[in-house]
Parts: C-alpha cells; sequence; structure tokens
C-alpha cells in the first residue's frame, strides 16, 4: 500500500523540469520514427501539399537530400509513396522496374545506403479508378490484386528496399508476399503489415498528397470499420500468422486503445502511423493560434509511444528529432 497524504506527496518529482526528467516513463527517441515521403518524377521538384503545411511531393534528387538529413538526424527510415507518370487499370507503374519508388530507393540506396528505406506496397496511387487492387463488375478482386502486390513488393524488394509495407487490407496478401518474396530470392526482406487500418477520415489529407482519392464508391469493404476492436486483434493474429515481421495499426491517435491491446496480446514488433489528418489538425489549429505546436506534437507522440508503439510513422519526424 501506497503511504497516506502527507508522507507520499507525488508533486515532489514534478517540481523542477530535472526531476521531470529523472522520473520520465516514457521515451522517444529518433531511432523509433519513421518519415513519410510523396515522390514523384522530374528534377528539382519540391511541390508543397496545401493540406500538409511542411510536407511537399518531391523529385528523386530532392529525395535523396531528405534521406541524408534524415541519416544525420538518426531517424529510423523513411516509407516511399509514388505519384506515377501515367495511372492504369491495373496500376501498372508500381510493379516496372523503372517506376517512380523503384527509381527513389535505388538512389537513396546509392546515397545513403546506411538508412532503412521502406516501399508501401499498395496501388491506390497507380491506379485510374483509385482504388487499392484491379476492379472486377464494380468491386476489388482480391486474388488477383494480391497477386499484383506480390510482384510490387518483389520490385521494391529487387531495387533494394529493405522493408515492403502492404497498406492495402487485401485478405490473405502478407502469405501472397511473402511467396513473391521468397520466391524472387528476396526472403531476408521483412514485412511491415498495415494489418489494423480503419477506414478512417484522418486519411484525407494524404488522399490529396498522393492522388489516390477514390473515383467511385470507398474503400469500406476492405478497410475496417473503426468500432471493431476485437476484429483489429483477428486481423493482426492473421498477419503475423502468414508470415508478417511487423505490424502497424492506423490511424495511430484514435486507436491508441488497439495499440495497446496489440501490444499486450502479441508482444511482437508494433508499428503506428500518426496519419496525414492527425498532423494536419495539429498544424492547423497552431496556425490559427488554437495550440502550441510543438507541445501537441510531443503530446500527441508520447502517447502513442505510451500506448505501446514501438515504431512511429509521423510527419513530424524530422521535428521531433532536431528537438531531442
Amino acid at each position: 500500500m501506497s503511504a497516506p497524504f502527507p508522507i507520499r506527496r507525488m508533486r515532489r518529482l514534478r517540481r523542477t523540469a530535472a526531476l521531470r526528467r529523472l522520473v520520465q516513463e516514457t521515451h522517444v527517441v529518433p531511432s523509433q520514427l519513421v518519415w513519410p515521403h510523396f515522390v514523384v518524377h522530374g528534377e528539382g521538384t519540391r511541390r508543397p501539399i496545401a493540406a500538409l503545411p511542411g510536407v511537399s511531393q518531391v523529385s528523386v534528387d530532392e529525395l535523396v537530400k531528405d534521406a541524408e538529413r534524415a541519416a544525420t538526424l538518426g531517424l529510423g527510415g523513411i516509407i516511399l509513396f509514388g505519384i506515377p507518370a501515367t495511372k492504369d487499370a491495373t496500376g501498372s507503374e508500381a510493379y516496372d522496374d523503372n517506376g517512380i519508388v523503384q527509381q527513389a530507393i535505388r538512389a537513396v540506396k546509392r546515397a545513403v545506403p546506411e538508412l532503412l528505406v521502406i516501399g508501401d506496397v499498395c496501388l491506390c496511387e497507380y491506379t485510374d479508378h483509385g482504388h487499392c487492387g484491379i476492379i472486377r463488375d464494380g468491386e476489388v478482386d482480391n486474388d488477383p490484386s494480391v497477386y499484383l502486390l506480390g510482384k510490387v513488393a518483389a520490385m521494391q524488394a529487387r531495387a533494394g528496399a529493405d522493408i515492403v509495407a502492404p497498406s492495402d487490407m487485401m485478405d490473405g496478401r502478407v502469405a501472397g508476399i511473402r511467396k513473391a518474396l521468397d520466391g524472387g530470392g528476396y526472403s531476408h526482406v521483412p514485412i511491415m503489415s498495415y494489418a489494423a487500418k480503419m477506414a478512417s477520415a484522418f486519411y484525407g489529407p494524404f488522399r490529396e498528397a498522393a492522388g489516390s482519392t477514390p473515383q467511385f464508391g470507398d474503400r469500406q469493404s476492405y478497410q475496417m470499420a473503426g468500432s471493431n476492436g476485437d476484429e483489429a486483434m483477428k486481423e493482426i493474429q492473421l498477419d503475423l500468422d502468414e508470415g508478417a515481421d511487423i505490424v502497424m495499426v492506423k490511424p495511430a491517435g484514435p486507436c491508441l486503445d488497439l495499440i495497446r491491446r496489440a501490444k499486450e496480446r502479441f508482444g511482437a514488433p508494433l508499428g503506428a502511423y500518426q496519419v496525414s489528418g492527425e498532423y494536419a489538425m495539429i498544424k492547423a489549429a497552431a496556425e490559427r493560434g488554437m495550440l502550441d505546436e510543438k507541445r501537441a506534437m510531443w503530446e500527441s507522440v508520447t502517447a502513442i509511444r505510451r500506448a505501446g508503439a514501438d515504431i512511429i510513422l509521423t510527419y513530424f519526424a524530422p521535428a521531433l528529432a532536431e528537438q531531442l
């Protein structure tokens, strides 16, 4: 039993900044942070994204500069989302050897070989309909989509990706990707699965940045309902059973309870994505003088870490690392 007041005064250890640092329970370090990037064709391009203040679409040469900065800051890595030159029904640039993400991976690994590079594996940025797979009879056809996702992952591995990260939410895609990687000679490449990805309103700014808004319908037939925590645990279990090396919960802020449940139940390396809408809310409120951006940034990321995330994908990554 704890000693009663006034013997036990909890405020004693809060009195100074030095005391607060001494007893701090949750720590965020740069190596836990992954910085998302949107890569476009061209040269010398750094095109600001209106919905994501401080974030830009960048060409490969500009990405290399950011990669060098990420390495200097000691970040855990970068994750790449590609903006193709052209789109088609099957998202063919995603699995083209000269696709934008493959170009970007090769350039970064040449310039900064020690930096961990993650390839986002999905089709939505590359398809003319904006969905995460092949459309048949007005719906996303699961199994042919999984086959193409395997091709995407193998092509990214061939380009030099350290990790592939499927974000599509097709059933069985982790097993399909593992088979494609192993069959292509890339059995050493880990899979970081977006295992519990909700159909969330917080993805809006990302869809502007990636040009991936569905041209019809929505993604609720394959992304999860945010109300279903037990289903999220089943999704994570399935992905681990299929060979996922790291699992992820997305979005992070609205799913802190699921992060905690996943860490306690599975104990596997666990990522969480502080998505575009979470970032944009803080930036927008700060721009209007409604809150302190620095404090809100730290509070939100610390909460994700406290919930149990080992890896945090966040657009705040370089700002956080610079302040550590």
